[in-house]
């Protein structure tokens, strides 16, 4: 059984104050969740204090994006070895708005990826189309693509290291979600994507699938009813400490 994962994406939201204030309400309210695990992605400037304020909790803390050297002469950016220090063990990889905003290619995601890997974070790699490409019928190719060159060489043994997020496009932030059964279609196909690339099924079946796109209370259990979505990437709906409470425990 691959036990689920919520993670909260912050983005660009909250000060280390307002993270702060959040952490200390949400903690009691998922103080008796035991079978899901709860992750947090605040921006850059929180996450020492978010991982300071969950050390000992169940709450893991992720970084929203991650370098692909270890050091080096590269203003603005922060490798995994400086995350580790701060109290981070996930790192997101590839999110859209990575790709679309700062020009992220399958290639620049797979440096960061392996480097997640290296450096002793758990990558949590984000793929998905467009409303565009979804309405050309190339959803499979898409996602086929970008799967194959964000894993390129990594090999199955380190199927347990990562997370995949399925993302499509069109339902991040707009209100508008992929139905249960559209979900699930791609998530079968994703795992069966990972067989095929490792030859291994198993180590496919151990590779947890998350959903992205317009996560929330009202959704959130029929989407983790499917057989292959392993749990949520949740952006606008993580902001507040009840409403992620609720998603966290959708059982």
């Amino acid at each position: 059984m691959r036990t689920p994962l919520i993670a909260g994406n912050w983005k660009m939201y909250k000060t280390a104050a307002e993270a702060t204030a959040f952490v200390r309400a949400f903690l009691p309210m998922v103080a008796g969740v035991a079978d899901v695990e709860i992750v947090l992605a605040p921006a850059f400037t929180s996450l020492g204090t978010v991982a300071m304020l969950t050390a000992g909790s169940r709450i893991a803390v992720a970084a929203q994006n991650v370098h692909f050297e270890t050091e080096g002469a590269f203003t603005g950016e922060v490798s995994a070895r400086m995350l580790r220090e701060a109290g981070v063990t996930h790192a997101i990889v590839g999110h859209s708005e990575r790709r679309q905003y700062f020009a992220e290619t399958d290639a620049s995601v797979n440096l960061k990826v392996k480097a997640a890997l290296a450096g002793g974070l758990t990558p949590i790699l984000c793929l998905g189309e467009t409303l565009a490409e979804r309405e050309a019928d190339q959803t499979f190719t898409v996602v086929e693509r970008q799967l194959r060159g964000g894993l390129a060489g990594i090999p199955a043994t380190d199927a347990g290291l990562l997370v995949i997020a399925y993302e499509p496009v069109w339902a991040i932030g707009t209100g508008r979600t992929a139905t249960p059964e559209q979900a699930q279609e791609v998530h079968a196909l994703l795992r069966a994507l990972l067989g095929a690339f490792w030859h291994d099924d198993a180590a496919a079946a151990s590779v947890r699938i998350l959903y992205g796109g317009s996560v929330n209370p009202g959704n959130v259990k029929s989407l983790m009813s499917q057989p292959d979505i392993d749990g949520g990437l949740v952006g606008g709906a993580s902001l507040k400490p009840d409403s992620f409470a609720e998603i966290v425990k959708f059982r």
